[in-house]
C-alpha cells in the first residue's frame, strides 16, 4: 500500500482571513480547518495549507506531505542518507516529521489520523471556519 496520501501546497499570506475566501472557492467550498503552531496561524483548505504570521522558520519546506505512517518515512529518509530535522513528534493534526532529503530538499510529513488523535503542525486541534 502506498504511504503517501496527498500533498498540500504551502501558501504564505499576510492576512489569513482575507486570503481564505478564494482558497475555499478553489477547494469547492470546503471549510477551512484553522489551527496555530509556534506563533503561526494556519488554515488547511482542500489541497492548500495557508500560513500567516512569523512564517520565516517554515519557509524552507518544499511541501507538506500527508502520509499513513510517519515512522516509515523516517526510516526511508535515514536509510537514504537524509536527516530528521524535527520529529517524529505529536502535532495538532497528527504526528509530524520535518526531514531533509539527501538532495537537500526539506519536507514536512503529517500522519493523517495519527495514533494520538491529533492533527498537523501545531498545538491545538484544528477548527473549521
Amino acid at each position: 500500500m502506498e504511504n503517501v496520501i496527498g500533498v498540500l501546497a504551502r501558501v504564505f499570506v499576510d492576512d489569513l482571513d482575507a486570503a481564505l475566501p478564494v482558497y475555499r472557492d478553489l477547494a469547492g467550498g470546503r471549510p477551512a480547518q484553522r489551527f496555530a503552531f509556534k506563533g503561526v496561524e494556519l488554515a488547511r483548505v482542500g489541497p492548500f495549507l495557508l500560513l500567516s504570521g512569523d512564517t520565516a522558520p517554515f519557509r524552507d519546506r518544499v511541501a507538506t506531505i500527508l502520509v499513513r505512517d510517519v515512522d516509515a518515512v523516517a526510516d526511508a529518509i535515514t536509510r537514504a542518507g537524509g536527516d530528521l530535522v524535527d520529529g517524529p513528534a505529536p502535532g495538532p493534526n497528527g504526528r509530524r516529521l520535518i526531514a531533509a532529503h539527501p538532495d537537500g530538499s526539506v519536507f514536512e510529513y503529517i500522519e493523517e489520523g495519527g495514533a494520538n488523535g491529533e492533527s498537523d503542525s501545531g498545538t491545538a486541534p484544528a477548527t473549521s471556519s
